[in-house]
């Protein structure tokens, strides 16, 4: 199939979370290729409470993670979603906030390769880091609300003819009758991707993050304290979130507990997060603070870093154990499928979302041009 402009074709995007949502959004878009897109996942925007999936808990801002030290491909990502967002702020839909990050040591200069990344880089001077703390840095980042941006994604999409369907898929042989003989897939399934068959990543892992969102009309600077270069199993930032609905609203985090599958909540942990969050703002123990939230979630991480890329697959599976399900007798009739994988983000989907899907959107076309 050629790439005129004039030719459909149907796209099939597993999962409604960050990722999935908006790589639907950049193929919606697009000016080369007319994509029939689908979203197809258990969870949607608006099951704000549901566990099973991350981005409604995430922090959503951008913050420094030290894969982007020495994966070019992850800072061309993150480059490319920092400055997507920051153009994105008169919409009110993304805050730009000043931003500190302190340190009892001097380790966290050791991995400042995002200093050209964000705007208004500087070191703080002795005089500017609060005690106990003996180092800082300063620069303005980019934060979005999951639940007011995420049900923007989906009003957008839906205004662009999207359509999203409610299905929990088990198997990538479900997802057949959607794609047809022509279509393409995409993963973007997170964790899921660890069970779904014929995908079946256990490179996948959990980080179990808890956090409290708050109210209080104090806060308009992005605060975190690091160790090194790298993050502790207990977190501590706060994040001023922009809001369109709900204002004066903040991120109290946290955790990053590597490899924790345990979705319950421990108000012992919500606890310490205050106690550790009001030694970096004091006035969060003053009148005005109101505990809106609590929340825990799972980030999706994996082994090896991110997946993105595209693989070629036949369908129905077909398992040397026999074990793949059947779909009936009408289902069995093979065909090869190319499915873009974009999954594995961990902590950081929200600040990798625009760069991944730019990057999903090339290899899209790719496979068009080629004929898949």
């Amino acid at each position: 199939m050629s790439s005129d402009p004039k030719s459909h074709v149907p796209l099939v995007i597993l999962g409604a979370g960050v990722i999935g949502l908006t790589i639907a959004y950049i193929a919606a878009c697009d000016s080369d290729v007319a994509f029939d897109i689908t979203i197809v996942a258990r969870d949607m925007p608006g099951d704000w409470h549901s566990q099973a999936w991350a981005s409604p808990f995430a922090g959503a801002s951008w913050s420094p993670h030290p894969l982007g030290a020495t994966d070019e491909r992850v800072r061309r990502w993150e480059q490319i979603t920092f400055d997507r967002l920051w153009e994105m702020a008169p919409s009110g839909l993304v805050k730009r906030s000043p931003s500190k990050i302190l340190g009892e040591t001097d380790d966290i200069l050791s991995t400042i390769w995002w200093k050209d990344l964000v705007r208004d880089f500087s070191l703080l001077s002795e005089s500017e880091v609060p005690a106990p703390y003996k180092v800082g840095i300063a620069f303005n980042t980019v934060t979005v609300n999951p639940l007011e941006y995420l049900s923007w994604l989906r009003s957008e999409l839906e205004s662009r003819g999207v359509v999203f369907r409610r299905q929990y898929i088990r198997s990538l042989d479900e997802v057949k009758p959607f794609v047809g003989k022509s279509g393409l897939l995409v993963n973007a399934t997170s964790l899921g991707s660890r069970s779904l068959i014929g995908v079946e990543d256990t490179a996948l892992y959990p980080i179990r993050g808890q956090s409290i969102i708050i109210e209080h009309t104090g806060l308009q600077e992005f605060v975190t304290v690091r160790s090194g270069g790298g993050l502790s199993e207990l977190v501590t930032s706060i994040t001023p979130r922009p809001g369109l609905m709900q204002t004066n609203t903040a991120f109290l985090n946290g955790t990053h507990q590597v490899g924790n599958w345990d979705t319950s909540l421990d108000m012992s942990v919500a606890k310490g997060i205050f106690e550790r969050c009001s030694v970096l703002a004091p006035c969060l123990k003053e009148k005005g603070t109101n505990i809106l939230m609590h929340n825990v979630g799972l980030r999706p991480d994996r082994k090896g870093g991110p997946r993105v890329e595209a693989e070629r697959i036949s369908l129905p599976l077909i398992r040397s154990d026999g074990l793949a399900p059947s779909l009936g007798e009408d289902a069995e009739e093979q065909q090869n499928l190319t499915v873009i994988h974009a999954y594995g983000m961990g902590a950081a989907g929200y600040q990798r979302s625009w760069g991944v899907a730019t990057e999903v959107l090339s290899l899209l076309k790719e496979n068009v041009q080629t004929g898949r």
